[in-house]
């Protein structure tokens, strides 16, 4: 190690592939190498962690840390944060995911870590959960932030509501996540490979399939067209817990010959001119890299107002025929390819707070 680099630990809890793993590995790797010595700590291993180790980025597996909620093993992680952190001694310590980030932030207290970063992929607490749990889950939330030096958020709205909460709203910075200009394959190209059909008009989420994704609500808007004589080819790429709950609500509709599940597609933006409509049926979110790629590829976008942001057309949430109607309309639509915001650019704002 160099002398004179700054200690930089990355923690989040699963390693695996989603827009937070993807924001820590986007940091994690282009951290100024003369200037930094990064590291990544996680915990159920993945996608992130073969992807850092590929680019020499150290990692520590911490066995206990998962994302369900189990107290002999949080109180088992709090310990191995605590020794991870006596081992290396980080000059900042930037946790990430709901509860890595609030065991992070406390045991860096303790140890008394320079500086600790904490990133709000989306407020946990909006998801559709009880009335205790979203208590429970805001004072975690805010814990966290107020344990922390400065809380990053990736959207406005999240920034609005990082502001109203009380002791931690001068620590609440928006620094929009950022991408590169990605490499998209030509329209016929990208369908061959992927065995797409020469059918329009082709509509394409690319997400996790959680609840929150919404994707439910997209195949009941398929079938509530096809009722009505609309043909949409709907296209998922991803993977995730709910894929057989969603194809088997695909058959139940009768829509399973115009809802196609790929699965998960190693860099599946480069895909995106395939299609002709860009769809984000969204419940929760925050501001995704998903929709840069979409608005950077030129495709027309349709979102719930669950997705914070003003640049595409968006429709109720849970809304099936808003939804519906939304995508009978916009496939019409003609946009401009654009990148909003840079990866330089989410760099330098989240350096300034090391």
């Amino acid at each position: 190690m160099n002398q004179g680099r700054k200690k930089v630990l990355f923690l989040i809890t699963k390693a695996t592939w989603g827009g937070a793993q993807r924001y820590v590995h986007d940091l994690a790797t282009h951290l100024p190498a003369e200037q930094f010595d990064v590291g990544v700590a996680f915990g159920d291993r993945g996608t992130l962690a073969t992807m850092l180790e590929e680019k020499n980025i150290r990692t520590h597996f911490l066995p206990s840390l998962s994302r369900n909620v189990a107290l002999f093993s949080d109180i088992t992680s709090f310990f191995q944060i605590l020794a991870l952190l006596r081992q290396t001694r980080p000059d900042v310590l930037h946790v990430n995911s709901s509860k890595a980030a609030a065991l992070g932030a406390l045991a860096a207290r303790i140890v008394r870590t320079k500086r600790i970063i904490f990133t709000a992929h989306g407020w946990p607490f909006k998801e559709d959960r009880s009335p205790l749990s979203r208590s429970l889950i805001y004072c975690v939330s805010w814990l966290t932030a107020f344990l922390s030096h400065a809380t990053i958020v990736v959207s406005k709205r999240d920034e609005t509501i990082g502001k109203q909460m009380p002791l931690i709203g001068e620590k609440v910075r928006h620094i929009p996540i950022g991408i590169e200009a990605p490499t998209f394959l030509a329209r016929e190209e990208a369908a061959t490979s992927l065995s797409i059909a020469a059918t329009k008009p082709r509509v394409v989420t690319i997400a996790e399939l959680t609840t929150n994704k919404g994707i439910s609500y997209a195949i009941d808007a398929v079938a509530a067209l096809k009722k009505r004589n609309v043909h949409v080819e709907y296209f998922v790429m991803g993977d995730g817990e709910l894929r057989g709950e969603l194809e088997a609500q695909a058959r139940e509709r009768d829509v399973s010959d115009r809802v196609h599940f790929l699965g998960f597609v190693a860099n599946a933006s480069k895909y995106l001119k395939a299609f002709d409509v860009f769809l984000l049926p969204s419940i929760k979110e925050g501001m995704p890299y998903v929709l840069l790629e979409a608005m950077a590829a030129g495709l027309p976008i349709l979102t719930t107002d669950a997705v914070d942001t003003t640049y595409v057309r968006q429709v109720e949430s849970r809304n099936t025929m808003a939804l519906a109607v939304g995508i009978e309309k916009i496939h019409r639509i003609k946009v401009t390819a654009e990148i909003r915001f840079t990866l330089q650019e989410m760099i330098e704002n989240t350096l300034r707070l090391y």
